[in-house]
C-alpha cells in the first residue's frame, strides 16, 4: 500500500503565505503524478493543482498566479506554496499520488487532509 502524509496547514491571515507538504511512501515504483484537492464546507471536492514526476502543472483558475505546485521526485514529495491567500481559500486540503506499486499494480491514493483556514 501507499501512504500520504501532509505537512502544514492551520490559521493564516488573509494575504499570508502557507506551504503544505504530502510525502509518499510505501511500494512505490513510480509516481505518475502528484496533486492537491481541497473541500470547503458545503462545496464538492476541487483540483487545486496537479504535477507530473516530468514537471507538467495545471492549476485551478481560482489559485493561478498565488500557488506554487512543486514537486521532488527522489523523496516522492509535492508542496505547494500558498500566496495572497483569501478567506476563500478556507478548507480542507488533500494531497494525492497516482502511479505504480513495485509488483506494478496502479494505484491512487489520498493523504487524511489538514485544514487551512483563512481568517483575520
Amino acid at each position: 500500500q501507499v501512504q500520504l502524509v501532509e505537512s502544514g496547514g492551520g490559521l493564516v491571515q488573509p494575504g499570508g503565505s502557507l506551504s503544505l507538504s504530502c510525502a509518499a511512501s510505501g511500494s512505490i515504483f513510480s509516481i505518475v503524478a502528484m496533486g492537491w484537492y481541497r473541500q470547503a464546507p458545503g462545496k464538492q471536492r476541487e483540483l487545486v493543482a496537479t504535477i507530473t514526476s516530468g514537471g507538467s502543472t495545471n492549476y485551478a483558475d481560482s489559485v493561478k498566479g498565488r500557488f506554487t505546485i512543486s514537486r521532488d521526485n527522489a523523496l516522492n514529495t509535492v508542496y505547494l506554496q500558498m500566496n495572497s491567500v483569501k478567506p476563500e481559500d478556507t478548507a480542507v486540503y488533500y494531497c494525492n499520488a497516482q502511479g505504480y506499486s513495485d509488483s506494478f499494480k496502479r494505484f491512487g491514493s489520498w493523504g487524511q487532509g489538514t485544514q487551512v483556514t483563512v481568517s483575520s
